[in-house]
Order: structure tokens, then C-alpha cells, then sequence
């Protein structure tokens, strides 16, 4: 379990963990797991659905815990809201992360509702000075209280504010480098982005610092045709396997996962995708792009 104490997060360790290539761990796909032991490096659980004090999702996850690692995945910190940190909700994650020993816990940068009201979507936020100061000293309080760095999602976006002063980019740069935590890289999400919002997806992936980029989610999404929507209903389109492959040549090997969320197939559909991941990073190992 990756432990770090605040003295020590200047120095980030020369090497990111490695995981392999993961999938999201889903209801539908306990009892295959359980039976078929399907060839997964790990699994990424959805935090929410298991702050509960029993039933059947922690026996499931107990049982799948035995033999894969994990790592959690919560949408509920509401790291960027102006409402006070939810010190019970980040109780139960430290205690669900207890039970599990999960390789690392990751959120959202985003903001999910205001005066407790939660809206239940991962809203962006304005790129600004004042945003980045709110954003870095609110994860150090949630880094202390767990005991350990967060990662940190980029979240699709679909409107821009006017008050903006930062690029997507140099904002999320700025607030991680300020407040030392690491970043878990959605792909899918910077290619939705720079269709909705006319930018080239490698300035935002070139500009990312490589060394805090601890995980990658692939996804599929909705094209509208004059705009895209994360949707975690598709596979993962071609345009974001290219760049998935370009941002592997930029940044090294990172661990992986595919991302489905609706529209659940089997997981033998699911190991088909993930063995293209697998596939691109051995083609960029081989001809030493990496």
C-alpha cells in the first residue's frame, strides 16, 4: 500500500508503481471473476459502492480483493466546491481503503454540488488563480487525513468560463504541482474536451508533468456530431486508442484500465479491449518510442 507522509512529498519516488492493465470492477462481472479468474492485472472499484456496512458488493469485494489488486475511484469528494470537505464521507473512504489496501484512492477535479445539494455530475471549474489557492490547500487537508497522495481526474468538459485566466492544462499543472498530488489521466476525457473546446489533445497531454501521472483510463463516449459527451457506453473509438498511443510515446508505460460504465458487456469483450492496450505498449516497448 502506497503510504506518503507529508515531509517526505517533495520527493516523488524516481519510479511510478506499475500495475499492468486493470478493469473497473462492475456487479455485473462478480461471479465470472470469482469463477473464470480472468487474466486482469487489477481492478478499480467505484468507492461509493462500497461505503456500506455489509452485503453482498464487500463480500464480493472481499472475495475479488484475495487475488487482485486494487485501487479506488470515488465521485463524491467534490474536491473543488466552496461547501466544507465532508470530513464522514472521507471517514468511510479512509476505512473502506483500510480494508482493502488499495494501491492508491483518486477522485475528480471537479466540483458535484454546492449548499449539500449534490447535482451528480463532475462539473468543471474556472481556471483561475483564486481557483487553484481553494483547490490546493482543500487536497492537503484531504491528503493528510488519509495519510497518503490522491490522484487527481481530468474531467470532460462541455462549457467554459469567462473568468478563466489558465489554460485546462496549466491550471491542472499549477494545482498539482502546489498541492503535491498525482494525477490520474483520462484520455478519452482530453480528446472529448478538445473537440468540445477546439484545442490540440497533445498541447494538454505534452504539458502534463509525466512523472505524477500514476494511472490512465480509456473510455468510450457519444459523438453528437457537433459536440461529444462521456458516456462510458462504447468502446473505446479509434481516435482515442491514437492518441492513447501517443500520450504511451510521451510518458512512458502507465497503468491502464478500460472504463465502462452503461451499456455493460461481458468482461470477455471487455479483456478484448484491454489486450489492445497491452498490444499498443509492447508495439512502443519494441521500436523504443517509450
Amino acid at each position: 500500500m502506497l503510504f506518503f507522509i507529508f515531509p517526505l512529498m517533495n520527493n516523488l519516488p524516481s519510479e511510478r508503481l506499475q500495475l499492468g492493465f486493470g478493469l473497473g470492477l462492475r456487479p455485473e462481472h462478480y461471479e465470472a471473476i470469482l469463477s473464470a479468474s480472468p487474466q486482469v492485472d487489477w481492478f478499480e472499484i467505484l468507492t461509493e459502492n462500497y461505503l456500506v456496512p455489509g452485503g453482498k458488493p464487500l463480500y464480493y469485494l472481499d472475495k475479488i480483493r484475495e487475488h487482485y489488486p486494487m485501487v479506488m475511484h470515488g465521485v463524491s469528494m467534490s474536491i473543488g466546491s466552496c461547501d466544507p470537505l465532508d470530513w464522514d464521507y472521507l471517514k468511510s473512504v479512509r476505512e473502506l481503503a483500510k480494508r482493502i489496501e488499495p494501491e492508491w484512492i483518486s477522485d475528480h477535479l471537479c466540483w458535484t454540488g454546492v449548499n449539500q445539494k449534490n447535482v451528480h455530475d463532475l462539473l468543471p471549474l474556472p481556471y483561475t488563480e483564486e481557483a487553484i489557492d481553494h483547490l490546493v490547500d482543500r487536497i492537503r487537508q484531504v491528503q493528510d487525513f488519509l495519510g497518503q497522495r490522491i490522484l487527481l481526474e481530468n474531467v470532460s468538459s462541455y462549457l467554459t468560463y469567462k473568468h478563466s485566466a489558465l489554460t485546462e492544462w496549466d491550471f491542472l499543472v499549477e494545482v498539482c504541482e502546489r498541492a503535491d498530488c498525482l494525477l490520474l489521466l483520462d484520455v478519452n476525457n482530453v480528446y472529448v474536451s478538445s473537440v468540445n473546446h477546439e484545442f490540440n489533445p497533445m498541447t494538454y497531454i505534452n504539458a502534463l508533468p509525466a512523472k505524477r501521472i500514476y494511472q490512465i483510463h480509456l473510455a468510450g463516449h457519444d459523438d453528437m456530431q457537433s459536440y461529444i459527451i462521456d458516456s462510458h457506453d462504447h468502446d473505446v473509438c479509434d481516435a482515442v486508442w491514437d492518441l492513447y498511443a501517443a500520450t504511451i510515446k510521451q510518458i512512458g508505460q502507465v497503468s491502464t484500465m478500460i472504463e465502462r460504465d452503461d451499456d455493460i458487456p461481458a468482461y470477455e469483450v471487455l479483456l478484448k479491449e484491454l489486450q489492445r492496450a497491452r498490444h499498443i505498449n509492447q508495439l512502443i516497448l519494441r521500436d523504443g518510442a517509450a
